[in-house]
């Protein structure tokens, strides 16, 4: 059996405080490839402590942070950006997308570091926009998009790397009801086609549409 793309081992958070601030009590959990896993919990829960971890944007206090086969614990700061940007795609709730660029240089731009040639980054940027449902859409400007659009381009920019896993905090919280079952839909297609997909939301609705839900409560993780 394949190892799990994310693997906490006894993974905890604390911030320094007077007391002591556990945002993270000891958290171990598995995310296999392939899985849609929602992680659920009301502000203030420990949601974007463990978001920070899950994306190498923080480092834990103990334990140990397997991602994709790498152990993150003994990486540089330079190496852990590196396996970031190579291994994790991020879906935020505001779409960070820039007016003046197209839809397709908006996600051309992810790859701005890439090796590969402007023509190759242009190519898996239109193949990301057809994934998304917006091959239609390639020479708009973002002014020009819906909300849901919008949050499209900005999953689009996050697959364009071809991640192991995609990670998306609140990805609905901007949209109406309507266009958020439209963004929920697509994720569900594309874990259809095979993406491992963690969603950090406090909405059960969000949360209802992935395969496992689990809860987090003053830094507890527990499964649903």
């Amino acid at each position: 059996m394949a190892a799990p793309v994310v693997d906490l081992v006894d993974v905890a958070r604390t911030f320094d405080a007077t007391p002591p601030v556990e945002a993270l009590k000891s958290t171990t959990l598995a995310i296999n490839e392939g899985e849609y896993v929602a992680i659920v919990g009301p502000s203030g829960s420990g949601k974007s402590t463990l978001l920070h971890i899950l994306g190498l944007l923080d480092t834990p206090t103990d334990g140990t942070y397997i991602l994709d086969g790498i152990d993150t614990s003994v990486l540089s700061e330079r190496q852990r950006a590196g396996v970031r940007g190579s291994r994790i795609g991020f879906v935020f709730q505001s779409f960070h997308l820039l007016n003046h660029r197209t839809t397709v240089e908006n996600v051309v731009l992810a790859e701005l570091y890439s090796t590969a040639s402007r023509s190759d980054r242009r190519r898996r940027a239109i193949e990301a926009l057809e994934q998304v449902g917006l091959g239609h859409r390639l020479d708009a400007y973002p002014t020009t998009l819906s909300g849901g659009e919008r949050q499209r381009v900005a999953v689009a920019r996050a697959l364009v790397g071809r991640p192991s896993l995609l990670l998306a905090d609140e990805p609905t919280g901007n949209l109406d009801s309507t266009t958020t079952q439209s963004i929920l839909d697509m994720f569900a297609e594309l874990n259809g086609a095979g993406i491992t997909l963690a969603v950090i939301t406090h909405d059960p609705e969000v949360a209802r549409r992935a395969q496992r839900r689990l809860s987090i409560r003053d830094g507890v993780v527990t499964s649903e």
